[in-house]
């Protein structure tokens, strides 16, 4: 549940990236979004959800813990999705960043004090994360409708299948004690929602939340597959001519 969430609430940074649109607009076709009439009933249950609980406590969190005390968090919980970054980095032919992200996560966590403070960072090591969504997209996979699913947010079909691959892989799932798994997940939503804090004016500034929310994950999931290179489409070209291009 809690990854789930967690999920959802990342793409709220993302929504503002988007600026504001209409369906008339957007420029996607049905055979992109050919659930949208169910999506945009599981939008408006994820958004409910969100104003009802995490935005409260994820602002009373940001006004109780000092912000060292929060930056170290969120170290702490990007340091144990590193191992994760460097398996897919392998994956998708990429054995030089594969191996960086190993580095970040053991300088991390041994003298980071558990990933709290990011040496890595520190050192000027920069940071390659990448799930197994994006491996199957890599490996050429198409991408299916898009979705958006209760709690667990805006997905592709593709990214929907990757989603138990990605869960598993993450270090939080193999503690032991119950509780203290329990504990540390909910903190996670806890930080990802107040670090979004800040976003939330661009949804409500926009003309269609939804809509925005989802060119925000499209272009966002483009990006992340390219490595911040997408591909432009030939019709961004129609109106120059020869010598202009």
């Amino acid at each position: 549940m809690a990854r789930l969430v967690s999920t959802w609430v990342m793409l709220a940074l993302l929504s503002g990236c988007a600026g504001t649109q209409t369906a008339e607009d957007s420029g996607v076709t049905t055979a992109y979004d050919p659930l949208e009439p169910l999506n945009r009933k599981f939008y408006a249950f994820n958004d409910a959800f969100d104003r009802a609980l995490l935005k409260p406590v994820a602002t009373g969190y940001r006004n109780a813990a000092p912000g060292v005390v929060r930056r170290g968090i969120t170290n702490f919980f990007e340091n144990l999705t590193t191992p994760r970054s460097a398996l897919n980095n392998f994956l998708q032919g990429k054995p030089a960043r594969g191996f960086n992200e190993i580095g970040r996560f053991i300088f991390n966590t041994t003298l980071g004090l558990g990933g709290f403070i990011d040496i890595a960072e520190l050192g000027g090591m920069q940071t390659y994360e990448e799930d197994f969504g994006q491996t199957f997209a890599v490996w050429g996979l198409p991408d299916g409708p898009y979705l958006v699913l209760p709690l667990l947010g805006s997905r592709s079909l593709l990214e929907t299948a990757a989603f138990p691959l990605d869960y598993y892989a993450g270090l939080e799932r193999y503690i032991k004690d119950r509780e203290a798994r329990g504990a540390i997940l909910a903190l996670r939503i806890i930080d990802l929602r107040h670090r979004l804090l800040a976003a939330d004016q661009f949804l409500e500034e926009s003309m269609d939340p939804y809509i925005t929310f989802r060119e925000a994950y499209r272009q966002n999931r483009e990006y992340a597959i390219y490595d911040g290179d997408p591909p432009v489409e030939d019709e961004y070209y129609e109106f120059f001519d020869e010598e202009d291009y």
